[in-house]
């Protein structure tokens, strides 16, 4: 309980009416902490909650996705066709939430049996089905906008997005400007009716136990909009945790909903979808994406997401990607053996020896660093040349190092020098290469890509 200040456990047993006999953090939760607490009521009793706990200032972050969004969400679900935990109390000035702790698990990969997965995957379909037939206009959801039109409430997350890189400062990557721009361009003109839409939903965002969804989770992204908005974060994390079919789950969700699967939109949710997560992690004069906590998970997602950033915009754009070069083959440096007898310690000496589940999976996050930075000793001079390669190709001057040459890239692009198609190629080479180097501690995300949707 150390890690929770005093004010915190207070609060707790202010609202909970016990006293607090443990809290420990959980795994996961991205940039939201997750605590189970233990309170012991005054009649000897004892009750589990589930504290949902953000740190961060968003005065200072500048962050609309916050877990006081997220409440607000919460407490206008409560009772709807779509199960969510019930809300016992929201912080009044911290980002916290205390609710009813449920049990379940929400590693939709570590269902073992085809069965389960499937009528798993069905019933979430039936719940993001029951959220779309929902009349928005029934919902009490504070700081929401009006549901107004489809077309506006997406310039409206554009805005919101805009707003963080200007809060926030600094020059964005001219990906994300070239990226904001053309969604700006391109905002579907659908007249359909607005719906609540979860944003990051999809397998790992629900709570299920035996075949059923016990909870439908994580709702800071939430917002109004397009129900095929949706569809695209759901297709973003069935890439990140394979979600059975996606085209069949899809049909389910045409028969449930009466909604319609719009091939076209889709693809322009999922270039937005990457451009906020992208805003989400700009961080001026950081060196990693902010926010993060297990730098390997960061690590290997920020790759991912970069990867999937560029797909889903060749896609709409009808840009050819380009294939990473082939290293040649180089004898082990005299200190490479380290990597590989660090990596052999973390696996059979430290993970066995650790209970605590949410160091286990920063020890595991440790390996895939390792890994990545041993490919980096063997192959990154070699990428790093064909790097400089495509600058020299792209500017006419071969700069100095990779550093300078990315920053003389951002300046042409800036400056109009350098069309955006020909950026985009640049940033194919780029992140093809990256890919590679994270290829080992990625596992199978290295091959991943967007799946189907017939």
């Amino acid at each position: 309980m150390d890690d929770l200040s005093p004010g915190m456990l207070a609060w707790i047993e202010s609202v909970a009416g016990g006293r607090v006999v443990a809290a420990d953090r959980q795994p996961g939760g991205a940039r939201k902490e997750a605590w189970f607490i233990d309170v012991a009521r005054l009649d000897g009793g004892r009750d589990e909650l589930f504290l949902r706990y953000d740190r961060a200032d968003p005065a200072v972050t500048g962050d609309p996705w916050t877990l006081h969004r997220e409440a607000a969400v919460y407490l206008a679900l409560q009772g709807s066709e779509v199960p969510v935990p019930r809300v016992l109390a929201v912080h009044p000035t911290f980002q916290a939430m205390l609710s009813v702790r449920l049990h379940g698990q929400n590693w939709f990969s570590r269902i073992t049996e085809p069965s389960e997965q499937l009528a798993t995957a069905q019933d979430f379909m039936r719940c993001l089905a029951a959220l779309h037939q929902i009349d928005v206009r029934t919902l009490e959801l504070p700081g929401f906008p009006a549901p107004t039109s489809i077309p506006d409430l997406v310039r409206h997350q554009l805005d919101e997005c805009e707003a963080v890189l200007d809060h926030r400062g600094g020059d964005p990557d001219p990906a994300l400007r070239f990226t904001l721009d053309w969604l700006r361009r391109n905002v579907p003109a659908h007249d359909g009716r607005p719906v609540l839409v979860q944003g990051d939903t999809g397998p790992g965002n629900f709570m299920y136990a035996d075949g059923r969804v016990v909870a439908v989770v994580d709702w800071e992204l939430a917002h109004l909009g397009d129900p095929m908005d949706d569809i695209a974060w759901l297709s973003l994390r069935a890439v990140q945790e394979p979600f059975t079919s996606l085209p069949e789950r899809l049909s389910e969700y045409e028969t449930l909903s009466g909604i319609a699967i719009d091939e076209d939109r889709v693809r322009y949710y999922r270039v937005l979808a990457e451009a906020k997560l992208l805003v989400m992690n700009h961080r001026p004069g950081e060196a990693r994406p902010g926010g993060v906590s297990d730098i390997g998970n960061g690590l290997i997602y920020a790759m991912l997401h970069r990867r999937l950033w560029l797909e889903a915009l060749a896609d709409v754009v009808r840009l050819e990607l380009a294939s990473p070069e082939v290293p040649p083959d180089t004898e082990p440096g005299d200190h490479d053996w380290l990597y590989g007898a660090v990596l052999d310690e973390l696996r059979d000496v430290v993970v066995p020896g650790i209970d605590d589940p949410l160091a286990q999976q920063r020890a595991k996050g440790v390996a895939r660093v390792v890994k990545y930075l041993a490919q980096v000793s063997r192959h990154g001079g070699f990428y790093n040349c064909c790097e400089l390669d495509d600058v020299e190709r792209l500017l006419g001057t071969r700069p100095a190092t990779v550093a300078a040459g990315r920053a003389a890239v951002a300046a042409a692009v800036r400056d109009g020098r350098v069309s955006d198609v020909d950026y985009l190629r640049y940033q194919s080479g780029r992140i093809a290469r990256e890919n590679e180097l994270h290829r080992t501690a990625s596992g199978a995300l290295a091959d991943r890509h967007w799946p189907a949707l017939r």
